[in-house]
C-alpha cells in the first residue's frame, strides 16, 4: 500500500480524520451528487453512485438526505445549486507537488480559502499543466483481502485494464487508466468481489524524498487543506517513510 493509504488509514484509526458531522455530511452529499449527475440515480446501474451511497449509510447519514442529494444530481430537484469539480495544482513548501480535487457550488470561495491555506503553510497556487504533468490520473479500487482469493482479483483486473495490483495492510489495490473504470468495477462487481472504496486518483511518476521533520510539516499543511468545506482529496507527490508514518502514529 503506499503511503498516501497507510497515512489514511492511520488518520481514521487516530480519529484525526474526523468532522463536524454536518460537515462530513455536506462532503457526502456532493460525492452523491455528482455521481448521480455523471452515471443516472439508478444504484444497480451507477458503481460510483452505489460506493457514495454505501459510504453515507455507513456514516448513518439519514435517508431524506441521500435521496435529495440523489435527486439534486440527476435534475429532479431544481432548489439545489450547481455543484462543479475543480482540480486545482498547487505547491506545499519543499517543492511537493499537489493535486487537489474539490466540489463547490462557489469556485471563488473555493480557490481563495485554497490560496489562504496554502500561503500559511509556505506553499501557493500554481498555473494549469504546471503541476499535473507530475501525476498518473488512474482508478482505483480497494479490496479487503480477507477470505478473498488475491490471484483471482489479479487475473479479472489485468484482463479488464488493470495496470498495477498489489496487497498490503489487508487491502488489494487495483489501478488502472481511467477508461478502464467502467470495465474494471463491472468486472469485480460480476466476480462478487467486495469493493471498499473506488474512484479517480492522482498518482505521483516521482516522489520527493524529505527528512522526517521536513515530511511532517508538508503532511500537516496537507491535513489542514482537507480541513476545507469544499476539499474531497489531496494528491502529492511526497513520499512519505516509514519513520514519517510511526511518528505520526506515536504522536
Amino acid at each position: 500500500m503506499s503511503g498516501h493509504s497507510k497515512w489514511s488509514t492511520i488518520k481514521r484509526k487516530k480519529g484525526a480524520a474526523d468532522e463536524k458531522r454536518g460537515q462530513l455530511f455536506t462532503r457526502l452529499a456532493r460525492e452523491i451528487s455528482i455521481a448521480a449527475r455523471e452515471g443516472g440515480g439508478d444504484m444497480e446501474s451507477n458503481f460510483k453512485l452505489r460506493l457514495s451511497i454505501d459510504r453515507a449509510r455507513r456514516e448513518s447519514m439519514p435517508k431524506d438526505n441521500i435521496e435529495r442529494a440523489i435527486k439534486r444530481g440527476t435534475g429532479d430537484d431544481k432548489s439545489g445549486v450547481e455543484i462543479e469539480r475543480i482540480t486545482y495544482e498547487a505547491y506545499a513548501s519543499n517543492g511537493v507537488a499537489l493535486m487537489v480535487d474539490c466540489l463547490t457550488e462557489n469556485r471563488n470561495r473555493t480557490v481563495a480559502e485554497l490560496r489562504h491555506a496554502l500561503t500559511r503553510c509556505g506553499g501557493n497556487t500554481a498555473e494549469v499543466g504546471s503541476v499535473s504533468w507530475q501525476f498518473n490520473h488512474m482508478c482505483f479500487f480497494s479490496i479487503p483481502a480477507e477470505g478473498v482469493d488475491f490471484d483471482k482479483v489479479f487475473e479479472i483486473a489485468v484482463e479488464n485494464g488493470a495496470d498495477d495490483i498489489s496487497s498490503d495492510e489487508g487491502l488489494i489495490e487495483v489501478y488502472g487508466p481511467v477508461d478502464s473504470f467502467k470495465d474494471l468495477s463491472d468486472a469485480l462487481k460480476q466476480a462478487g468481489f467486495e469493493v471498499d472504496e473506488a474512484g479517480l486518483r492522482y498518482l505521483p511518476k516521482q516522489e520527493i524524498s524529505l527528512n522526517i521533520e521536513k515530511t511532517l510539516k508538508v503532511m500537516n499543511a496537507i491535513d489542514a487543506i482537507e480541513e476545507l468545506d469544499d476539499v474531497q482529496d489531496v494528491y502529492s507527490n511526497l513520499d512519505i517513510s516509514e519513520e514519517a508514518l510511526a511518528s505520526l502514529e506515536e504522536a
